[in-house]
């Protein structure tokens, strides 16, 4: 039996006076694949916000690997191993990729260990390597999503959080992305994404949630949502 890694419960989410999310509740269970798919607006990127400490929720429990961390800060998170690559991979312009990578690590004290993990993202995205004196704000917007992950991948995440995976990317080059993914899960971690490209999404993802209008309206396994008629009908299309 897979044991839950994270369980977000109830969680409501507000800026300021106006609430986003409502009572929305999902898990991740160790080694496991979640998406969250919905259409823009519905409060998909807030909930990663809030699952990385970068908002506090209004109410609602974070639990990983059976701690409460609901009120932790962003720092509290990292130390756990929970990483948020965010949407629209927010890369230090006037950098390095080479430098770019280094400070997912910036929190590490294993020079061994990090040398080893800088390796393993340069063989998971050769183009990167190619490119490691490269200023990173000059790379292709696939690059760029390849260095923020791997930047993430430099902080030795335990749950990995990806907000728009594939927002602006051509096909080929998602499939490079979802690719090295898989790898990256097969060696362990844990992923957590948001993704518009829906097929893309249930394809990839083990378990997937459904959100709309700041709520959690379906959640099971992603094959199984995806032949679900209403589904298919309303985010693919058919």
């Amino acid at each position: 039996m897979t044991t839950p890694l994270l369980q977000v419960s109830e969680l409501a989410v507000a800026y300021g006076d106006v609430q986003v999310v409502w009572n929305a509740s999902l898990t991740v269970d160790e080694g496991a694949v979640v998406v969250l798919i919905g259409s823009n607006g519905a409060g998909k990127t807030t909930i990663l916000r809030a699952l990385s400490g970068l908002i506090h929720p209004v109410s609602g429990q974070i639990v990983l690997a059976g701690e409460l961390i609901d009120a932790a800060s962003p720092v509290d998170f990292v130390k756990r191993g929970l990483i948020h690559v965010p949407e629209g991979r927010r890369l230090f312009p006037g950098l390095s990729v080479w430098d770019n990578l280094m400070l997912g690590a910036y929190m590490r004290s294993d020079r061994e260990a990090v040398a080893r993990d800088i390796e393993r993202v340069f063989s998971l995205f050769p183009r990167l390597r190619e490119r490691r004196r490269q200023d990173a704000s000059t790379l292709s917007g696939g690059e760029q999503q390849m260095c923020a992950i791997g930047r993430g991948l430099m902080a030795s995440p335990r749950l990995l959080l990806i907000d728009e995976l594939s927002l602006g990317l051509a096909p080929k080059v998602v499939d490079e992305l979802v690719a090295a993914l898989r790898k990256v899960n097969a060696e362990g971690t844990s992923l957590l994404v948001v993704e518009q490209d829906v097929a893309t999404a249930l394809e990839f993802a083990d378990h997937a949630y459904i959100i709309d209008q700041g709520r959690t309206v379906r959640g099971g396994a992603a094959a199984v949502i995806a032949k679900d008629p209403a589904v298919r009908a309303a985010y693919l299309g058919l």
